[in-house]
């Protein structure tokens, strides 16, 4: 099965054009769903979380405090690389068992950090990079969550930058501030058209 790896920073618009890609057709594991299931309530990183960082970044529901652990992880890259020590084999885990069930005429792997760990890379037949602006990131991600502009900024500077991921890239949708939804669709089917003959 033809394998994409979708990427993008934060607010590019990544999680609309894969959910584009998955009513044509796709089969599409996304890495940052796989990360929110692993820390709710009763997920399998939870008990590591909580036995390396304390009840502090655990909410009285049982999940992972969200804002306390990105809080704690941007002052303290020590406690991001414990984490992500935690997390990333158990995303990979799940990852690669969703990703042998996939059905559909290809498969997207919708990964935020695919060209900053490089993890992924090898194991996609092509990148596709929904690219933006980084003042559109900025007031997209601000509409939706509510962050201080210096919250958001500080997420982009530990993300790859716009010319890095547009490096690796074989495939771009862009999703600047201009693109009207019609023209995100007319492009990303354009995308899906072209990867259907190669599949």
């Amino acid at each position: 099965m033809l394998k994409i790896g979708l990427t993008g920073g934060i607010g590019s618009g990544k999680t609309r054009v894969a959910d584009l890609f998955h009513e044509w057709g796709a089969s599409v594991v996304d890495t940052d769903v796989i990360a929110h299931q692993l820390t709710q309530p009763k997920g399998l990183a939870m008990p590591a979380i909580r036995e390396t960082f304390g009840d502090k970044v655990v909410a009285s529901d049982g999940s992972m405090d969200r804002a306390a652990m990105r809080e704690l992880v941007f002052h303290d890259p020590a406690s991001r690389r414990t984490l992500e020590a935690i997390i990333h084999p158990l995303i990979a885990q799940v990852t690669e068992q969703q990703a042998r069930e996939a059905q559909g005429c290809y498969l997207v792997l919708v990964v935020p950090l695919l060209v900053e760990t490089g993890r992924w890379l090898k194991k996609v037949d092509r990148v596709c990079v929904v690219d933006c602006d980084p003042e559109t990131q900025v007031s997209r991600v601000q509409a939706r969550s509510g962050l201080t502009i210096d919250a958001i900024e500080r997420i982009m500077s530990a993300q790859a930058t716009r010319e890095a991921r547009l490096a690796v890239a074989h495939d771009v949708v862009l999703n600047d501030g201009a693109t009207t939804p019609s023209q995100l669709c007319t492009r990303a089917r354009k995308l899906h058209e072209y990867w259907c003959s190669l599949a």
